[in-house]
């Protein structure tokens, strides 16, 4: 079995190949065989401190932040690991113990 690289998207280990693109089943995230590591669309998100965040990363919680529709709140401090990088005002998706999955902007979180 030949070694087909991951989802440069969500890091999925279970793509494939479609004539000259590489697709992945689980976001869709099409691209092609003979496209660098390097991505023009690249997401680059930075905390805080202006330290670049990664997919897959930790951070750590500098603000309380209130949890819209809920009584519930994420306390300074808290640590959230296996983050997602998504475009848009709120550009961090993480599932948080306790409280669950969740969108978190940059500007209140710094690198861990």
């Amino acid at each position: 079995m030949s070694a087909l690289p991951n989802c440069p998207k969500c890091n999925s280990e279970y793509t494939y190949e479609d004539g000259n693109l590489y697709i992945c089943p689980e976001c869709a995230h099409e691209w092609s065989m003979d496209a660098s590591s390097d991505d023009e669309d690249a997401l680059i998100v930075k905390d805080s401190n202006g330290n670049l965040l990664q997919d897959g990363g930790s951070i750590t919680v500098i603000k309380d932040l209130k949890v819209k529709g809920s009584s519930a709140v994420v306390k300074v401090g808290t640590k959230v690991k296996n983050i997602r990088l998504v475009e848009g005002d709120h550009d961090i998706d993480c599932k948080i113990t306790g409280i669950g999955p969740m969108k978190l902007k940059s500007i209140f979180v710094k690198k861990a």
